[in-house]
């Protein structure tokens, strides 16, 4: 009985740390870097994730990313159903084939899983920039797929 007090706790702990890594884990997988470009990095949040038993095979996902001032993504894809509101600063979007566009708070974006992300930037070089992104994607799939 006295081994069984000592057992729960120390599974107790284990468990919360595997869970804070894998936590962690996914969130440094979705920080997106662009040092490569000399673009300010992005930071970006993991807000949640929820398999979507109604579309088999399929989870939607939350972030949300904050662009410093200056700050841009690098060439991209999403391989998902990407759904963008913008709550601060002001953003310029543009996908492979179409037109640049500038979005400030309130407004929204789309992006289809075969859309390319040719500009995704930070409108100001002087104030930041936040949006919050849902994706309808495979589950486990990356959120960003850096294109060349």
């Amino acid at each position: 009985m006295r081994s069984m007090k000592r057992i729960v706790p120390l599974a107790f702990v284990l468990f919360g740390g595997v869970v804070m890594v894998w936590l962690m884990s996914g969130a440094q997988a979705a920080q997106v870097k662009q040092e490569a470009h000399g673009a300010p990095e992005a930071k970006v949040t993991e807000l949640m994730s929820k398999n979507l038993p109604d579309f088999p095979g399929k989870e939607g996902a939350m972030i949300t990313v904050e662009y410093p001032p200056g700050g841009s993504d690098p060439i991209h894809r999403h391989n998902a159903h990407a759904f963008v509101y913008v709550q601060e600063g002001s953003i310029v979007m543009q996908l492979r084939g179409g037109e640049e566009t500038t979005l400030t708070p309130g407004q929204t974006f789309y992006e289809g899983p075969d859309d390319v992300h040719v500009v995704s930037r930070n409108a100001s070089a002087t104030g930041s920039a936040k949006f919050v992104v849902f994706f309808v994607k495979d589950i486990g799939a990356p959120v960003l797929v850096p294109v060349s």
